[in-house]
């Protein structure tokens, strides 16, 4: 792929619409526009070209047109505010906010047989989802630039999906919704919001008759478009009215429908909340495994590319190892070598994991995987900073000759291990806050909707699903008897590939971390004794001793 052929989406849905355009007025000879253009009217070809032109740029007034390739539009007047006439009569649902992953949701749901209506506050977005609609094979999407119109194309009662941006474009989102919503409609978010905010809503939208969920949705564009993980939580009789809609649309797996109703309030913004945290924690980590195998072994775009392919065919198989082997494939399109290479070193974020770390610390749920990557994010940030350090920070590692071979499977076994104690971080922070707010989540079931179209897919979730089937109310994965059996006869590699990378001066602060909280976890005694001494010193916070009930003071200066 070139990244300078990829127009920007705004470019794109004025080349549809142009295309569109060109094709119906290529056309006009063959039929007349009633009420329209008059025969005597028909275009040349270059004021078909004009007229392209215009289309291209704004919607203008007009009535459906059919041009010999089948494709049909309706393009707004004053009396008319649908943008597309996808199908005749009222949709099964609504859908607001139509950036990539609403757009791709919606058609989703379209080409399930679904008929749905869409609005956006620009209208070019409606637009661009209704060229895209009919070229996709004349989905059942109708499109709305007014949002009272659009409320009223949808069967009572109403469920109207939103996938807006979180924060303060939600709540404008719901209040122009509540001003055309009757009593007894719904609201899904399919954002990634905060818990407490879906909380809020729901209880001020059921003040006023509104039913609400929120969903987590998972996947990406791709997801989104061909079958997404969803994560529901909150009103159960929307998820009851929703359930046949989200289960077709949903991802699909060996076991079902990547769908499940999670729980009562934010009980599914959360679980997607920790989703996000572990696909943190697993992305740094393979990040890790890529920095330890091209400077410590010295593997090139090429070899590095075969290697995760082969993992991708073993237990290591998931979304994230497969896309990586097609990364390091990809050559520059502006230059030499690869595009990787090219790619500034500083990291996004939206938000999530950081939310994930803090409930971690609120919960008194140790998550060292996730919050080591969550700190690698900031530190990569620091660019200016770490190019100026470099120079007074020098380190001059010491020769290391190591068997290229044996170091891939070694990095192999150290990413299985740490990608393990990732997921039991998640799964323990998602456990504690099913307690602390009377969610009854099932733990196996999450990692069963994981299976499919979310960013975290991975073959082991299949092993982690069977670890809570077997147990649910298992402490640990780590203590689960496969995964113990595993960490155990990975961890002499695992120990290797952080000593290394130790030695030559390589971060690995999410293989390590994961190493530390392994080994803190299988210790049944730690050296916290003293820090309980210290704080009994200087504070007089007490403690308790191993041989003897009861809470203890010394004076310590006596």
């Amino acid at each position: 792929p070139s990244a300078s052929s990829i127009p920007p989406p705004k470019e794109k849905a004025m080349v549809m619409r142009a295309v569109l355009a060109l094709a119906l007025v290529a056309s006009a000879s063959a039929f007349s526009l009633p009420g329209s253009v008059a025969p005597s009217h028909a275009l040349r070809p270059g004021r078909a070209a004009c007229a392209a032109s215009r289309l291209a740029r704004a919607p203008a007034p007009g009535r459906a047109l059919s041009s010999r390739l089948g494709v049909s539009m309706v393009v707004a007047d004053e009396r008319d505010e649908a943008l597309t006439g996808g199908f005749k009569g009222q949709s099964d649902v609504g859908l607001v906010g139509l950036a990539v992953m609403g757009q791709n949701l919606a058609l989703n749901i379209a080409s399930k047989g679904f008929p749905i209506s869409v609005h956006n506050r620009d209208p070019a977005k409606v637009e661009a989802t209704a060229v895209r609609a009919n070229a996709e094979g004349e989905l059942p999407l109708n499109g709305y630039k007014d949002m009272g119109e659009f409320v009223k194309s949808i069967k009572a009662p109403r469920s109207v999906i939103m996938l807006v941006k979180a924060g303060a474009p939600v709540d404008a989102t719901i209040d122009n919704l509540l001003k055309h919503l009757e009593e007894g409609d719904a609201i899904i978010d399919g954002g990634n919001e905060w818990y407490e905010n879906t909380e809020r809503r729901q209880k001020d939208c059921e003040a006023r008759g509104i039913q609400y969920l929120g969903m987590g949705v998972s996947g990406g564009e791709e997801g989104a478009r061909n079958g997404p993980s969803l994560m529901p939580g909150g009103n159960k009789a929307v998820y009851d009215r929703m359930e046949g809609i989200l289960k077709k649309v949903s991802a699909q797996v060996d076991s079902g429908p990547c769908v499940t109703y999670v729980g009562p309030g934010g009980a599914g913004n959360y679980v997607k909340m920790v989703h996000n945290g572990i696909e943190y924690g697993d992305m740094q980590l393979i990040t890790e495994a890529y920095d330890v195998l091209r400077t410590v072994g010295g593997l090139t775009n090429d070899e590095l590319a075969d290697v995760f392919d082969e993992w991708n065919a073993g237990d290591l198989e998931s979304f994230l190892v497969e896309i990586t082997a097609q990364i390091f494939k990809v050559a520059d399109s502006q230059g030499d070598g690869y595009l990787v290479d090219k790619i500034l070193d500083k990291t996004g974020m939206k938000g999530t994991g950081k939310m994930t770390v803090q409930q971690a610390a609120e919960l008194s749920v140790a998550a060292p995987t996730i919050a080591s990557s969550l700190d690698a994010r900031f530190l990569s940030a620091l660019k200016d900073e770490r190019v100026a350090a470099a120079p007074s920070l020098p380190f001059e590692a010491p020769a290391l000759k190591v068997d290229k071979k044996q170091l891939v499977e070694d990095v192999r076994q150290a990413l299985y291990a740490s990608k393990i104690c990732s997921y039991a971080q998640g799964m323990n922070l998602i456990r504690e806050a099913a307690k602390a707010n009377n969610w009854p989540i099932k733990l196996g079931e999450m990692a069963r909707i994981w299976k499919g179209g979310c960013i975290i897919r991975a073959q082991f979730l299949d092993r982690i699903k069977s670890a809570y089937d077997r147990d649910a109310e298992l402490p640990s994965l780590l203590v689960d008897g496969e995964f113990a059996s595993e960490l155990v006869s990975r961890q002499a590699s695992w120990r290797r590939v952080v000593g290394y990378a130790v030695q030559q001066g390589i971060a690995v602060p999410s293989m390590s971390a994961s190493l530390a909280y392994f080994d803190t976890y299988r210790r049944a005694r730690l050296p916290a004794n003293l820090i309980q001494a210290q704080r009994d010193f200087f504070g007089a916070h007490t403690y308790e001793r191993t041989d003897v009930d009861g809470a203890y003071h010394t004076e310590w200066n006596a």
